[in-house]
C-alpha cells in the first residue's frame, strides 16, 4: 500500500466519513475513540448497531482503527465511521453466518448518502444484483460517494455477481473491485480474480490482517472483506488531502497509480494492478503554477548560470503547483544551481587546423580566418591576430572594410563582436593574447553571426557605431561529456563609441546596449518561470599609449547594469550590476624583431544582484484559487573572482613568426573552488 506518503503529507482521513455495510461495530472498543457518526444505525431491524459477529468490527478497525504506537492500525486512522448494521436478526452465529438482504444493503447505501459519507464499503457478496441495490448505488455515484466492493472468495475466474455492478452504468466509474493479496504481492488463491471487471479491479492487501473482533480480541483475518477497506480508507485519505477531487477522480487516481502486477497493463488476474498510496499523492499529469497557466517542464528544472554568475549560491524558488486533477503542491520551480562548462582557451586553438588571409587593396581590406570543420566543410571562425597579422592587416579581423571618403568606414564582419570590430575601425591593434579578450565579450561564449560598423571622424574626434546579432551559448558543467554540447539563444548588440588621439595616447569611451532572448548575461532560467528576456547596459572606458621605445601601456575597464524579465511571469525579474577591467604593458624590439607584452584581465563579473518572482505560496481548495502571493528571489552575485595573468612572446624566425603565450587563471569561470587553468601554446604562421 505504501501509505507513509499519505501520513507524511499529513492525511489522516480525518472529517471524511467512511460508511461500512456489515455487521455492526464494538461499541466498547476503545480503538474508535468516539469517532463512531451519529448518524450511523441499525437497517435490517436489529436492537443496535453493537457487533455480534466480529466482521463488522474487524473490517472497521482496518479501515479506520486508531494511531496509538501500539499494534496495529487502521488506514485512515481518524477517519469518521458511519456505521450500517445490515445482518438479518439471528442470523450472526449460526452455522451458515450473518445474512444480509439487498433491501437493507440498498437502506443503509441511502442513508449514507443523505449523512454525508463519502466513501461506502461493502465487504459483502452475494449471487445476484436486484435493481434496488443497483439504484441505490447509482444514487450514491450521482451524488460524488465512492463504492468499494470485495470481490468475492471463491478464486473464482470473476468477482461475485454482486460486485459487478462495477461494470454498471449506474456505478459511473466510482466503484471499486477490491481483490486480496498477501504480503509479498501475490493474489491470493481464495479471491475471485478481476476477470470481467479488470477495468475497476484493485488489489490490496487482505491476508493475515490483524484487527480485533466484537470483543476486543485480535485475529488474524483474511479474504477480500479486508482489502477492500484498505481501498476504502486510502480513497478517504485522497478525499481529506485534496479535497477538490470528485469521487470518479479519486477512483481514477486509485486504479491509473496502480503498481503493474501479473500481465503489463490491466489483465484479468490483478486488474489495475495493486493499490500504491505513495504513487497515488505524487502528482499526476501536466503541472502547472498555480494561478496562471504556465506548465512546469522538469527538464527544465534548474538555474544554469553563465560565467559572469559563476558560482552563485542562488536560492530556492518555492510555489505552488497544480497537477493534472488540480491537486496543490509545493514545488521548488528553480530546482537546482547548475552551472555552465569552463571554458578552456586552448581547446579552440586545438579543434581544427586554420589559415589566416588578410588582403588590401585601395580603400578596402579584408582578414579572415578560414577553418576547416570535421565534416569537411569550410566555415569562418573570429579573427585572432598574431604581431606580424596585426601589422599587415592594420587589425581588421574577420570582417571587410571600406573607406567611404577622408573621414568615414564602414566594415562588416563575420563571426567578429561589435566591440572589436570599432575599435579596429579607429585603428586600434589589439595585441595577440589568447585569454580572454578585455571587454568585448558580454559574459559568455557566443557564436557571432554577423556585425557592422560605421565610423566618422570630426574634429580629430572619431564616432563609431556598431551592431551584432548571434547566439550565445551554453552547456551544462553537470552534463556527461557526451552530452555536453552547445545550446543557443539569440541576442543583438548596438555599441556607440567616441574616441580621440593625442599624439601616443589613444583614449575611447563606448555604450553599448544587449538584448538576450531567453537568456540573462548567458544564463538560462527555467521556462516555468516565465519566457526570460533581458536589457543590458554597458559603459566603457579604453586607453592605449605608445610610450615610445617600443613600449605600450593598455587598459580597458566595463561597468555594466541588466535588467531582467520574464514574459507571462507574475511580477517577475530583476537587476545587476557587472564590471571587468584588464590592464596590459608590452614592449616591440626586445631583441630586434620581436614583441613581449603581459596582460591582466578581470573578465566580466556579476558585482551585485538578484532575480525574483511574485510566485503562488499558499493554495485555497474552497475557491479553488491562490490565497497567497510571495516575493522570492534568486541571488546571482558569486564569491568567485576570476584573474587571469597571460605573457606573451612573438619573434620572426626567417619568413615565419612564432606566437608563443603562457597563462594562469584564478577561479576560472568565478568559481572560487574550481581548480586554477594553465596552458602554453606555441603557434607558427609563414606567408605565402
Amino acid at each position: 500500500m505504501n501509505a507513509l506518503a499519505a501520513y507524511n503529507a499529513g492525511a489522516t482521513g480525518r472529517n471524511v466519513g467512511i460508511a461500512i455495510i456489515d455487521s455492526g461495530i464494538d461499541l466498547n472498543s476503545a480503538e474508535f475513540e468516539n469517532r463512531v457518526s451519529a448518524a450511523s444505525q441499525d437497517v435490517a431491524g436489529n436492537a443496535s448497531i453493537q457487533d455480534v459477529d466480529g466482521h463488522g468490527t474487524a473490517v472497521a478497525f482496518t479501515a479506520a482503527g486508531r494511531r496509538n504506537g501500539v499494534g496495529t492500525q487502521g488506514v485512515a486512522f481518524a477517519a469518521t465511521l458511519m456505521i450500517y448494521r445490515a445482518d438479518a436478526p439471528g442470523t450472526c452465529g449460526t452455522a451458515d453466518g450473518c445474512m444480509f438482504s439487498t433491501d437493507a444493503i440498498a437502506t443503509a447505501l441511502d442513508a449514507a448518502r443523505v449523512a454525508g459519507a463519502k466513501v461506502v464499503n461493502i465487504s459483502l457478496g452475494g449471487t445476484s444484483l436486484p435493481s434496488t441495490v443497483v439504484d441505490a448505488i447509482g444514487r450514491a455515484t450521482a451524488a460524488g460517494m465512492v463504492v468499494v466492493v470485495a470481490a468475492g472468495n471463491d478464486g473464482a475466474a470473476d468477482p461475485d455477481a454482486f460486485a459487478q455492478v462495477a461494470n454498471d452504468a449506474a456505478a459511473r466509474g466510482q466503484v471499486i473491485v477490491a481483490g486480496s493479496i498477501d504480503a509479498n504481492g501475490t493474489l491470493a488463491t481464495s479471491s475471485n480474480r478481476a476477470g470481467n471487471t479488470a477495468a475497476h479491479y484493485l488489489a490490496a492487501v487482505g491476508e493475515q490482517v490483524r484487527a480485533p473482533n466484537n470483543n476486543g480480541t485480535a485475529y488474524l483475518w483474511s479474504g477480500t472483506s479486508f482489502a477492500a477497506p484498505q481501498v476504502a480508507a486510502a480513497a478517504a485519505l485522497l478525499a481529506q488531502a485534496f479535497p477538490n477531487l470528485t469521487g470518479a477522480q479519486i477512483v481514477d487516481l486509485l486504479l491509473t497509480t496502480a503498481r503493474d502486477a501479473g500481465a503489463t497493463g490491466t489483465d484479468a488476474q490483478y486488474g489495475r494492478g495493486i493499490l500504491d498510496l505513495t504513487r497515488a499523492f505524487q502528482p499526476v499529469g501536466t503541472l502547472t503554477v498555480a494561478g496562471t497557466t504556465r506548465t512546469v517542464a522538469a527538464v527544465d528544472g534548474a538555474v544554469v548560470l553563465s560565467s559572469a554568475m559563476g558560482d552563485a549560491r542562488g536560492g530556492t524558488l518555492g510555489a505552488v503547483v497544480l497537477d493534472g486533477f488540480d491537486r496543490a503542491y509545493a514545488m521548488t520551480l528553480a530546482s537546482g544551481i547548475a552551472r555552465q562548462a569552463v571554458s578552456r582557451p586552448l581547446n579552440g586553438l586545438t579543434a581544427a587546423p586554420s589559415r589566416q588571409v588578410a588582403m588590401q587593396a585601395g580603400d578596402m581590406a579584408v582578414a579572415l580566418t578560414i577553418a576547416a570543420r570535421p565534416n569537411g566543410i569550410v566555415g569562418l571562425n573570429a579573427f585572432r591576430l598574431g604581431l606580424s597579422e596585426a601589422r599587415r592587416a592594420q587589425a581588421i579581423a574577420g570582417s571587410v572594410a571600406q573607406r567611404l571618403g577622408r573621414t568615414t568606414q564602414f566594415a562588416l564582419g563575420f563571426a567578429e563582436d561589435a566591440g572589436t570590430l570599432s575599435l579596429r575601425l579607429a585603428g586600434q591593434a589589439m595585441p595577440a593574447f589568447l585569454v580572454g579578450d578585455g571587454l568585448t565579450r558580454f559574459g559568455f561564449e557566443a557564436d557571432r553571426i554577423v556585425s557592422s560598423g560605421l565610423r566618422q571622424e570630426w574634429a580629430g574626434f572619431g564616432v563609431t557605431a556598431a551592431v551584432e546579432q548571434g547566439d550565445a551559448l551554453y552547456r551544462r558543467a553537470d552534463a556527461p561529456a557526451a552530452l555536453r554540447q552547445w545550446s543557443r539563444s539569440g541576442y543583438s548588440s548596438g555599441t556607440i563609441a567616441l574616441d580621440r588621439r593625442w599624439g601616443g595616447l589613444f583614449a575611447r569611451v563606448a555604450a553599448t546596449r544587449l538584448d538576450e532572448a531567453d537568456s540573462a548575461l548567458g544564463a538560462r532560467f527555467p521556462t516555468n518561470l516565465g519566457t526570460t528576456r533581458a536589457t543590458s547596459w554597458f559603459v566603457d572606458g579604453n586607453l592605449r599609449l605608445d610610450a615610445g621605445g617600443g613600449w605600450s601601456l593598455g587598459g580597458t575597464w566595463r561597468q555594466g547594469w541588466t535588467r531582467i524579465g520574464f514574459t507571462g511571469a507574475q511580477g517577475g525579474g530583476g537587476n545587476l550590476a557587472s564590471r571587468a577591467f584588464a590592464a596590459d604593458i608590452g614592449k616591440d624590439g626586445v631583441l630586434g624583431g620581436d614583441s613581449l607584452g603581459l596582460r591582466i584581465v578581470r573578465p566580466l563579473r556579476v558585482s551585485s544582484g538578484s532575480v525574483g518572482l511574485l510566485l503562488p505560496t499558499q493554495w485555497d481548495y474552497a475557491s479553488e484559487s491562490v490565497s497567497a502571493w510571495t516575493p522570492q528571489r534568486i541571488a546571482l552575485a558569486p564569491t568567485g573572482r576570476e584573474t587571469d595573468w597571460e605573457g606573451r612572446y612573438a619573434f620572426r624566425w626567417g619568413a615565419a613568426w612564432v606566437n608563443t603565450n603562457a597563462y594562469w587563471r584564478q577561479n576560472p569561470g568565478n568559481i572560487a573552488d574550481a581548480r586554477d587553468d594553465y596552458g602554453v601554446a606555441i603557434r607558427f604562421s609563414r606567408p605565402f
